[in-house]
């Protein structure tokens, strides 16, 4: 018998008994929907993790940290305390940009500073990197454009929001307390910042004169809107080379702000970072370039290390909701199962005329797992509808609701393992009756009434 007949036989016996078939087939939509639908959940969950880790420093890099000062041990097994903890120079960042893999590394020197124009200021935390940690950074430009690489004078990049922190002088009202922006023009005008913020203080309480105001420029904005928070909105970047050199001039032969002192109360001939920013080319690198880093004396801490827990944590929910999925599909088998038992007990006398007919018993187990493999692939189809619906009512609920948009999240993948799994668990529930029918005896599937 050619395949296209068993086809057509196998469609026919659903149609005749259509009432049944759609139950059954029913019961097949109801278990595929409800198993896709929850692993979305599940994969939606992760993918929106994985999405709010890019956006916040990504899954490459790596923070270091200065290293407390430990013990060492030396050749002949004596252990001693270092005096001095493990520092931060352009040496050491140097040298980690030696180690393989790693792409960027960049000192970040921090520095509070005051700015004012015209009757408004505010208070800025600067972070000096190197113009090529700032360009790896990628960070989305409003106006303007990174600062300028090696200058001579400050330009500072600053955050969407930092608008928002400038106040009154004379009234100290910000834009949280008046609704309504500081008549401050960053782009346009320049800005007048006070470097030496301990000689500001010492002047505010009268124990010295107020220190030399600088002209800054901005460079550029980071892109959003008031009511946009990114991971660099509050945040103000500087060329770390331009702002060592506008320190060395301004603080010669004195302690910068922030900067440790030699034992005499005397600055160190060198800067010290407060903290390091490390690429590495691929994910997979950066537990070996992190261990690198480590053994070194330094402390790290890159996302790779939350990531790796959070999707161990994501694929046992992915497994369980998946597990309560399928028990649904297995109570669909269940009915498969028992609607190709009865087709078989009422169409006994059928099988009898077609192995008489000299039908062979292999055709007749293809014709009855044909007609289960139906029954699974139409529902699974059905189900796979309808969960895409289900998906995009739950998103367009939470999007509603002001949170993230897209908590459950259907990728191909899941649909074509969905369907497959489907017929599988149909071809699976059929093969018992099959291999039933071809059990039949024909004389006695004849004789049947």
């Amino acid at each position: 018998m050619k395949f296209h007949d068993l086809l057509k036989m196998s469609l026919s016996s659903l149609w005749r008994r259509k009432l049944r078939t759609i139950l059954t087939i029913l019961g097949v939509i109801i278990g595929t929907a409800a198993i896709v639908v929850m692993m979305s959940l599940g994969i939606g969950s992760n993918k929106m993790l994985m999405e709010q880790i890019a956006s916040s420093g990504g899954l490459t890099t790596i923070n270091v940290y200065g290293g407390s000062s430990g013990m060492v041990i030396s050749s002949d097994g004596s252990v001693t305390q270092e005096s001095e903890p493990k520092q931060l120079t352009e040496e050491v960042m140097e040298e980690i940009g030696q180690i393989p893999h790693v792409t960027v590394s960049s000192g970040i020197l921090n520095l509070s500073i005051m700015v004012r124009q015209g009757a408004y200021q505010s208070n800025l935390y600067i972070q000096g990197m190197t113009g090529e940690a700032l360009r790896a950074m990628d960070i989305p430009l409003g106006e303007g454009r990174l600062p300028e690489e090696n200058g001579t004078e400050l330009e500072l990049l600053l955050g969407n929001q930092v608008i928002c922190d400038f106040y009154s002088v004379s009234g100290g009202r910000s834009y949280y307390e008046t609704g309504e922006l500081p008549d401050v023009d960053l782009m346009g005008q320049p800005l007048f910042a006070t470097l030496d913020m301990d000689a500001y203080y010492e002047a505010q309480s009268g124990n010295g004169q107020m220190p030399k105001k600088y002209l800054v420029n901005v460079s550029g904005i980071v892109a959003g809107s008031l009511d946009e928070y990114n991971e660099y909105s509050w945040n103000t970047y500087a060329d770390l080379d331009t702002m060592k050199t506008v320190l060395k001039r301004v603080f010669k032969n004195k302690v910068i702000p922030g900067q440790p002192t030699m034992a005499n109360g005397k600055p160190y001939n060198y800067l010290i970072f407060n903290n390091g920013y490390v690429r590495v080319d691929d994910m997979d690198h950066v537990a070996e370039v992190q261990k690198t880093i480590s053994d070194m004396g330094f402390e790290t801490y890159s996302n790779s290390e939350y990531v790796q827990t959070m999707q161990q944590q994501s694929a046992q929910t992915q497994a369980v909701l998946g597990g309560i999925g399928a028990v649904s599909l297995f109570v669909a088998a269940i009915g498969i199962a028992n609607t190709m038992m009865m087709s078989i007990y009422e169409r006994t006398k059928e099988i009898g005329v077609i192995k008489v007919l000299g039908c062979s018993l292999s055709n007749i187990r293809s014709m009855f797992l044909l007609e289960a493999a139906f029954i699974g692939f139409i529902g699974g189809i059905l189900g796979l509808g309808i969960s895409y619906g289900i998906s995009a009512l739950i998103n367009y609920v939470v999007s509603s609701s002001g949170q993230a948009a897209y908590i459950s999240y259907i990728p191909l993948w899941l649909s074509a393992a969905a369907l497959g799994f489907s017929t599988l668990i149909g071809i699976l529930a059929g093969l018992m009756p099959a291999l039933r029918a071809m059990r039949l005896s024909a004389l006695e599937a004849i004789r049947t009434q």
